[in-house]
């Protein structure tokens, strides 16, 4: 066993949580991440982990042996790095895990022209809107609207999302359009049930003036796309991310509402370990 493959297999564990989880994340089996960590601790001679049936469980001994690995493996791969270049030349496959809807719509239509840079990669695109473990999934960056609480994690801002007051010109023909913000309540309005602030849409006009407007709904969804197509349907006035309709609004099938007037914004965060030596498939993208 080379040392510094044990010295990664301890971390692996550490970070993944579990064997299990730590033979995905380093491709091994585990019968060979076992090996590692056991000819680890024999030549250190002392246990680093508590195991059960259940969990593993750091020792004070391998408490210690993890806190003074990592920064000696981020000199290591810095050196690396700064010998061989291979940060220009990221290669393996790409595990991202991305919302359902910005993925499919945004995300998903920029992978062939990523590939096509860097030609060693493979990516696998997981959409799904649920919070996940990455380190147990072996996911490699996470892409996500809103921050992150975990000081395990970073988050790694990329751009601003701002929503948009849209309706479709049938409607708006037939209610008329609102003149201000608080004309808002007096039209029909579909609820994105996604954001907490239900009812209550907060409305900012020209001059940074926040109004909330207390809004008349019948339907709620837990859908963007979804309350896109009810908008489309004529069914009222709808808040949704500006990059879910641009096209419709290019196209005239929808229109905004209270131009000049804005609304609720959101992050997106490219999310990844607190860690600098990361896999250089996944550092190009931060």
């Amino acid at each position: 066993m080379d040392t510094l493959d044990g010295m990664k297999t301890v971390v692996a564990v550490v970070e993944a949580g579990s064997f299990t989880a730590a033979c995905e994340r380093l491709g091994m089996s585990k019968a060979l991440v076992s090996k590692y960590v056991g000819e680890v601790e024999r030549q250190l001679g002392v246990r680093l982990f508590n195991r059960s049936t259940r969990r593993v469980v750091l020792t004070e001994a391998g408490q210690r042996y993890y806190e003074q690995v990592v920064p000696l493996l981020e000199e290591v791969e810095a050196l690396v790095d700064n010998v061989s270049e291979v940060q220009s030349a990221p290669k393996g496959l790409l595990r991202v895990s991305v919302p359902q809807t910005f993925g499919e719509m945004t995300l998903s239509p920029l992978i062939p022209r990523f590939l096509e840079i860097y030609p060693d990669l493979s990516v696998n695109l997981q959409l799904t809107d649920r919070m996940i473990d990455m380190l147990e999934e072996g996911i490699d960056v996470v892409i996500r609207i809103g921050g992150v609480d975990d000081s395990n994690l970073i988050a790694r801002h990329i751009k601003t999302l701002p929503l948009i007051l849209c309706a479709s010109p049938e409607y708006l023909k037939r209610f008329g359009a609102p003149k201000n913000a608080q004309q808002i309540g007096d039209h029909h309005c579909v609820i994105d049930s996604n954001f907490r602030i239900g009812k209550q849409w907060p409305i900012v006009s020209p001059n940074g003036q926040t109004e909330s407007i207390d809004v008349t709904s019948r339907v709620a969804v837990n859908s963007p796309r979804a309350v896109k197509a009810i908008t489309m349907s004529h069914g009222g006035i709808g808040m949704i991310p500006r990059f879910i309709v641009e096209e419709e609004l290019e196209q005239g099938l929808l229109q905004e509402v209270l131009p000049g007037y804005s609304t609720l914004e959101f992050g997106l965060f490219a999310i990844y370990p607190h860690r600098r030596y990361l896999p250089k498939k996944g550092a190009l993208l931060y």
